[in-house]
């Protein structure tokens, strides 16, 4: 083909269908930096070998911002099928303004605990009030064994040393 030569769109679709790609909306996934996507490789390949047992006496918790207004447009790639998550065919997501709703909540391999609602700014201190009153009755209502392993992000209000 040479230069200037007009092609259509169906022409162009049927070349990368012959190629093995699809047209497919893209996903959305976090937004992380290198620094997060090492760390959270290293925890991984650090628990790779965990006997199952572990997991089920292991409990997670987060706070999530749910915002009201999102965008909530498709935008579609070209990608071959099992490469839905490659950086290149995905939407990374921030959160951002519309007015919104903090939640916070855990779970278990045995299923979810609370969720409840952050009517405040949340700092250390709040942070420390809610596991108080919600990690250990989650625990208690999932069942789990005594000692087991609470993981949580590095936020800095749930690394404080008062948390």
């Amino acid at each position: 083909m040479r230069a200037g030569t007009k092609v259509t769109k169906p022409t162009i679709s049927n070349t990368l269908r012959r190629q093995g790609l699809k047209s497919c909306s893209a996903r959305r996934v976090p937004l992380l930096k290198p620094v997060h996507v090492q760390a959270r490789l290293k925890f991984a390949r650090e628990h790779l070998d965990d006997p199952e047992e572990d997991w089920e006496n292991a409990i997670w918790s987060d706070e999530n911002k749910i915002e009201r207004f999102g965008k909530n447009s498709t935008r579609r790639v070209w990608r071959t099928k099992n490469a839905e998550l490659h950086p290149k065919n995905t939407i990374p997501t921030v959160k951002h303004g519309g007015g919104n709703i903090m939640l916070w909540g855990c779970f278990s391999a045995k299923g979810p605990g609370r969720l409840i609602r952050v009517k405040e700014r949340m700092n250390g201190a709040m942070y420390r009030e809610i596991l108080s009153e919600n990690l250990l009755p989650s625990a208690r209502a999932l069942k789990m064994k005594r000692g087991g392993v609470f993981h949580h992000d590095n936020d800095p209000k749930h690394t404080a040393r008062a948390t």
